[in-house]
């Protein structure tokens, strides 16, 4: 319990259509109540005291025994039959809309594309139209849902957040967010956004016939809004939106006051996604590089990098940097990680293929740029959103390794799930083989259990939310210490299994832990660790080193047993 796994296993794909089986799906289950009660006592011996442990394991009895427990069951239960899934709602509410924490760092997600083999303007202009030309692509399949079903150990999965990750945004609140998906209008939405210079612009991406531009018509146009943004002395509005999420529903509210703002922030929130083109950022050491883009995919780099060319509450943002540098960052909120490495994983195959129309150069209008009149309080809220970020970017480590002694390959060799192996160097503390294998093992286990709906914690949160629905007081298993300490994840991780040779990063989930995202290809395997400066307990860069030394120590160990079998 004291760490989290994000779980994604080894998901195919079957061409067929896409909601074809959804009618069909299993229901998430609600697990038995006193299975979750054990193995939550089970999660929490090795984390708290032996006095701690006693007085939950009172507090469990009491549960179970007088009532309340089976009760909140019970509600839980119709709940479900009523629901294709009890959890949802309360898991985007808890998890995500209700978390009034920053988006850049603390719940958006970086990926880190490799190196591009671009330095100028053109190459940049031209990458960038190939990547929109790809994601348009993916919009083709999802608005004509063809998209291939993926599949699970041979069992079709829902395919929901495939359709939550283009033209949606997140709208922030006084007290929580929302989540708005605008592709189910009327009139779906036919324009991406492009900024530049913390300037941001309209680009019509398809054709009066409804044909999307091809590669060289966007190219075109992204040379006319890099044409017409060169000045560097724009407010960066953008910032606003990294700002804490009380803070910036504030400064929200207030933007949208003035009715051009209202339309310009309203053009981005209805748009498909965002691309950045990004001004170019200092040079490092190739050993440090990986760590420098993921940061900045992360947060941009601070205000004098590029913090201020995004909008942090936009599901997707395409990060295209002058020197190479490529990437994205996504909102929580509509989507886990499974559907945004597909559409990377499409979009990277999209872009290697040979380009077949050369298109008749007719003259597309100018792209719309969004203005934006800024009065001096909202010149005040973009002062204080501009320190914040800088504070948060000194404060947040990220190291990235490229481990490339092994991937996939060693543990595979020795019939063990590469995700499980990576978790236990994560969290090493075993000297044997036997050890080793045994909590491969559970691992499994905890992770087969979370995929079949058969997980602890969520099921303690329905269990909770329910008490809440009822307005009855809260059972003292919530309250309990036990509980709490089990909710603080200093070791917060996620397999991203991606075909493409990328890196995904995130912040630490507690201000004493770490964030891990690794990523195991056939012979390497990327892994990006973050932690925050301030924290004097935890540090990146010698974690890093522990995990690598851990990984090496765990392939000798297996080699060693297998060589005295033979």
């Amino acid at each position: 319990f004291f760490f989290k796994a994000g779980v994604i296993q080894t998901v195919t794909q079957i061409p067929e259509r896409t909601f074809v089986h959804q009618e069909g799906l299993p229901k998430l289950p609600v697990p038995p109540l006193k299975q979750t009660c054990e193995r939550y006592l089970a999660a929490l011996e090795p984390i708290v005291s032996e006095e701690e442990l006693e007085h939950t394991q009172m507090l469990i009895q009491d549960f179970l025994k007088g009532g309340v427990g089976g009760r909140l069951q019970k509600e839980l239960e119709r709940r479900a039959r009523k629901t294709d899934n009890w959890l949802s709602e309360w898991w985007m509410q808890t998890a995500y809309l209700d978390c009034r924490m920053p988006l850049a760092v603390y719940t958006s997600t970086g990926l880190a594309l490799p190196r591009m083999h671009f330095e100028d303007r053109q190459g940049q202009m031209r990458f960038a139209a190939k990547l929109i030309a790809g994601v348009l692509d993916f919009k083709r399949m999802v608005d004509t849902e063809t998209l291939p079903v993926q599949y699970l150990n041979g069992k079709p999965l829902c395919m929901d957040q495939y359709y939550q990750i283009l033209s949606s945004c997140r709208i922030p609140g006084p007290k929580r967010d929302t989540v708005v998906h605008y592709s189910a209008g009327a009139t779906p939405p036919s324009h991406i956004t492009v900024v530049h210079n913390f300037q941001f612009f309209v680009l019509d991406v398809y054709n009066s016939d409804g044909t999307p531009l091809t590669v060289d018509q966007i190219t075109m146009q992204l040379e006319k809004i890099w044409n017409s943004s060169l000045q560097t002395n724009k407010e960066p509005i953008g910032i606003l939106t990294s700002q804490h999420r009380n803070t910036w529903g504030k400064a929200y509210n207030n933007l949208i006051k003035d009715r051009t703002n209202k339309d310009s922030v309203r053009a981005i929130q209805q748009s498909i996604f965002t691309v950045c083109l990004d001004a170019p950022m200092l040079r490092v050491s190739d050993e440090m590089y990986l760590s420098r883009v993921a940061a900045q995919m992360l947060h941009g780099g601070g205000t004098r990098w590029n913090s201020g060319n995004r909008w942090f509450d936009k599901t997707l943002q395409f990060i295209v940097g002058e020197d190479g540098t490529c990437g994205l960052v996504y909102e929580h909120a509509p989507t886990e990680g499974p559907p945004i490495v597909f559409l990377i994983d499409y979009v990277v195959k999209y872009m290697y293929r040979p380009e077949m129309v050369r298109s008749p150069m007719v003259p597309l209008p100018m792209p719309q740029k969004l203005r934006f009149n800024i009065t001096p309080e909202i010149k005040r809220d973009i002062e204080k959103a501009k320190q914040n970020m800088n504070i948060m970017v000194q404060d947040l480590d990220v190291k990235v390794i490229a481990f490339s002694h092994f991937g996939r390959n060693v543990p595979k060799q020795h019939r063990l799930s590469p995700d499980a192996f990576v978790q236990m160097a994560l969290q090493l503390n075993t000297e044997r083989v036997a050890l080793l294998q045994k909590a491969v093992q559970t691992h499994k286990e905890n992770t087969l259990n979370a995929i079949n709906g058969q997980g602890i914690d969520r099921h303690l949160l329905g269990l909770k939310m329910q008490s809440i629905e009822d307005l009855t007081s809260m059972p003292e298993i919530f309250m309990d210490t036990s509980y709490a300490v089990a909710h603080h994840f200093n070791l917060y991780t996620s397999q991203v299994g991606s075909k493409t040779d990328c890196v995904m990063c995130f912040g630490p989930m507690v201000p004493d832990g770490y964030g891990v995202c690794y990523n195991p290809m056939d012979e390497h395997i990327n892994i990006a660790i973050t932690a925050f400066n301030s924290c004097e307990e935890t540090n990146a860069a010698n974690f890093a080193q522990a995990v690598k030394k851990a990984l090496l120590d765990m392939r000798v160990l297996l080699e060693e047993t297998a060589g005295t079998r033979q």
